[in-house]
C-alpha cells in the first residue's frame, strides 16, 4: 500500500523538526539563541512596540536562527566530505560562522535601533507592562510554548519531535489551545469543549506509546501555565 500524501508530509515534517532538534541539541550556540529569541519576543511585547517594528523585530529573530542552523548543516556536509584536516574545510567553516556573526551583528543593531528608544522611555517613566489583544497574545503564547517544547526537547535529548521525548509537544499546544479560547471566546461551553479537545490529545498520546503519563501532564501543564502567565500579564 503506498504512502498517502498526508503521511508522506507528517514524515516530512517529523525529519525537519529533528533537524531543528538536532541543532539544539548539538550546538550550545543555537540553544542560546531560540533562549534570546523568546526573551526579545516578550521584551517587545513588554515595551509596547508598533506591529510593523514587532514584524522586524520577529524577521530578524528568524534570520539569526536560520543562519545558526545553516551554519551546522555546513559544518556537518564539510565533516562529511572533507575529515582530514583541510585548509579549505577550514575556510568553508569559517565563512559559515562569519556569515552567522554578521546576522548577529545586523540584528543587533536592528534591535538597538528599535528598542533602545523604549527602553530609555522606559527608565525615565518607569516600567510599565504594554497590553495588547487576546489574538496578539494567544499568538505570543503559541510561539513560546513551541520554543520551550523545541528547548526541553533539545536538553533531554530523547525521543523524536513529533513522537516521545520530553514533553509532548502535542499536549503542550493543546492545552495552550485551550486557555487561548477560553479568554478569547470567554464562553463556557466553547472553553469545555476544548478542554475536551486537550485531554482527548494528551490521552491520544499516552495510548499509542508515544508518550509517557508524565510527559503528557508535563507538556499539558507547559501549554496550559504558560498562556495562562502571559494572558495575566498583557490582557488589558
Amino acid at each position: 500500500m503506498s504512502p498517502t500524501p498526508f503521511s508522506q508530509w507528517w514524515k516530512s515534517a517529523n525529519c525537519a523538526i529533528e533537524g531543528i532538534l538536532h541543532a539544539a541539541r548539538t550546538q550550545r550556540h543555537l540553544r542560546y539563541h531560540y533562549f534570546s529569541a523568546a526573551a526579545v519576543l516578550l521584551l517587545s511585547y513588554v515595551l509596547g512596540v508598533t506591529r510593523m517594528e514587532f514584524l522586524i523585530i520577529a524577521l530578524s529573530v528568524i534570520a539569526v536562527l536560520l543562519a545558526e542552523m545553516f551554519n551546522t548543516a555546513i559544518e556537518a556536509l564539510v565533516d562529511m566530505v572533507s575529515p582530514e584536516m583541510s585548509e579549505k574545510a577550514r575556510i568553508a567553516k569559517d565563512i559559515a560562522a562569519g556569515a552567522v556573526l554578521v546576522t548577529v551583528f545586523g540584528v543587533a543593531v536592528i534591535g538597538y535601533i528599535i528598542l533602545f528608544p523604549y527602553l530609555v522611555n522606559a527608565f525615565q517613566t518607569g516600567i510599565t507592562v504594554a497590553k495588547h489583544t487576546k489574538e496578539e497574545i494567544a499568538l505570543i503564547a503559541l510561539v513560546i510554548v513551541l520554543i520551550l517544547v523545541i528547548i526541553a526537547k533539545a536538553y533531554f535529548g530523547k525521543g523524536l519531535p513529533l513522537r516521545g521525548g520530553m514533553p509532548s509537544g502535542h499536549a503542550a499546544l493543546a492545552f495552550s489551545a485551550w486557555v487561548a479560547t477560553t479568554y478569547l471566546t470567554e464562553n463556557f461551553v466553547a472553553s469545555l469543549l476544548f478542554l475536551v479537545i486537550a485531554i482527548i490529545v494528551a490521552h491520544s498520546r499516552v495510548s499509542s506509546k508515544a508518550h509517557t503519563v508524565w510527559e503528557a501532564v508535563l507538556g499539558s501543564l507547559m501549554g496550559a501555565s504558560v498562556t495562562f502567565l502571559l494572558f495575566r500579564i498583557f490582557s488589558p
